[in-house]
Order: structure tokens, then sequence, then C-alpha cells
């Protein structure tokens, strides 16, 4: 999910760059060399215009929904991995956008409709809120204790994060780095909050270690390891792992710093990883149990 955004978008400063891209033949010039025009946050097609952050969060559901269906099928889980992803990516998206508009009370009640149907604003933490929550209530009807549930999905939640974080990237959404002289900074002229100067792609950056962390997941939680069999485990991996990553990211992230000069998205990343330490130890201390939660359902695990 797109993070908070911090900055208005600059309709005045987009113009302006338009308008010298045009003058100078289509290619922009910053002090930090040649601008990169190929991020737009929309796609024009005659009268309709398609957000291409959607188009990538589209992307990221079918990616786990993929990554979860595949796993359904190793363990011999009777499940629909669609039915499944598609409603945790409306949960997610709602967890987003309500934890983002409730951070300004005020703002919200001045203008509640506006904020709510706002095309930018959402906050990483409501949207794993939202997802954990929607997948809780799926548990029962796939099958698998609550905690079972949150497990088998792991791998998929780091993939379709990542693939996720591909969008924040091509919209250009604020979620990008402060500035550097590193030969792949990238610059955002027509995003949705532009700049000019050249930044770390901080979303390429979380998209490659999502990789990594799915990757990692999918191996430790192969059948035979029984890593499903202790209950919590590769959720408290997943959260430890992934707000771990968050919270390295954010130094050259440019959300302001607010709680002892770190930013909220880093104080959520250490509950985060501390919610993810209990589940681990809770989970290396009890016995194990079977995966699936209906006792005559036996579980076969298929290698591949």
């Amino acid at each position: 999910m797109a993070d908070l955004l911090e900055a208005p978008v600059d309709r005045q400063t987009t113009g302006r760059l338009a308008e010298e891209c045009a003058i100078t033949g289509g290619t922009c010039h910053s002090r930090g060399g040649i601008l990169d025009r190929s991020m737009y946050p929309y796609i024009h097609i005659g009268h309709f215009s398609i957000g291409t952050f959607g188009i990538l969060l589209w992307l990221a559901a079918v990616s786990a929904c993929w990554v979860l269906h595949r796993n359904f099928a190793r363990y011999g889980i009777d499940a629909d991995a669609i039915g499944i992803v598609a409603f945790v990516t409306i949960a997610g998206v709602a967890g987003a956008k309500l934890w983002h508009v409730l951070e300004e009370p005020s703002e919200l009640m001045a203008h509640p409709w506006a904020l709510l149907f706002d095309r930018a604003g959402f906050a990483w933490f409501g949207g794993l809120l939202g997802g954990i929550l929607a997948l809780l209530w799926q548990a029962r009807g796939a099958g698998l204790r609550p905690l079972s549930m949150l497990d088998v999905c792991t791998p998929a939640a780091a993939i379709g994060y990542g693939v996720g974080r591909l969008g924040c990237l091509t919209s250009g959404d604020g979620d990008y780095g402060i500035p550097t002289h590193l030969p792949w900074g990238v610059s955002f002229p027509n995003g949705l909050v532009p700049t000019t100067d050249r930044v770390h792609p901080t979303p390429v950056y979380e998209f490659l270690v999502a990789l990594a962390i799915g990757a990692l997941l999918w191996r430790q939680s192969a059948p035979g390891t029984g890593a499903l069999e202790r209950r919590g485990l590769m959720t408290g991996e997943y959260l430890v792992l992934t707000g771990i990553a968050r919270f390295l990211v954010e130094f050259i992230r440019i959300n302001p710093r607010i709680y002892f000069g770190l930013s909220n998205a880093q104080v959520a990343s250490l509950a985060t990883i501390a919610a993810g330490a209990v589940l681990i130890l809770r989970a290396n201390r009890a016995p194990a149990a079977a995966l699936i939660q209906t006792p005559e359902v036996t579980v076969a695990a298929h290698k591949g």
C-alpha cells in the first residue's frame, strides 16, 4: 500500500516542468542531470484516466494470489486463493485509507468526503491491520486455525507488498527517498508529489527486499520443515523481517520525524517487530499442532 503522503501535489510546479520539457524538446534537466519522465500517475485513454498505482495494485493482488494458490497446493489445502486475496486487498486498502485520515481528525471533520475518496493518502500500518483482520475472518472457511491462516499467507503477503510498491514508483506519490548522487537516482517531475531532484527510488529497494523476504519465507515454510506446525512462527518472522526493512528504509525516506527523531512509520515498525518477536517465542515454546483445523481432513504435504 502507498504510504502517507506528507506533501501536497504542486500542480503549478508540474505544469512548469511540463512546459520546460516541451521547450527543450522533451528532455528535462535539473541540478542532478536528466529527469525521468517515464513515471506518470495516470494513463489517459480518451476521456478516461487509469491510475498507475491502481494497475500495480491489481498486479500485486494477482501475484499474491498465485503464490498463495501454490502454497495451498503444496499443502493440499482446499481453499479459494482468489476469493481470499480479493477480500484482503479490499480490507487492506480500506484499512490504509482509514488509518491515514484518522491521523488528522481535524482535517477529516473539515473535508470528510474529499479525504475519504481521495486517490492519494494511504498508510502502510493501517493496510497491514486490515489485511490481518480479513485473513483471520476467513480462516474458518479455509479450514485453518487463525494463526495457521496467517502463516500460510506470509510468502504471498511479502510478494504482493513488494509488487504493490512499484505502483508508488510509477505514480511518484511521495514515497520516494531523499536526494542522492547515486547513478540510479530518479526524479518525478510528473508525479503526484513532483520533484526535480534526483532521489532514492525507495519503492524499488522495498520491492527487492520484499522479494527476498517472500523467497525466504517460502523456503522456510516448505512441507517437511515443520514450520507451519508451529502456529505463529512464520507470521512472527514476517512481521520482524518486514518491520526491520521498513524501519531501515525510513532513514532515507522524506517522511517527517515525529517521535524521538523517528517517523510515524518507524514507530509502527517497532511495534510490528515486537509483536513478531512475541509470536516467534510463543511458537517455539508451544507444542506442534496440525495445520488443518477440521479433524476429519488429513493433510498430505506435497513437495514441489
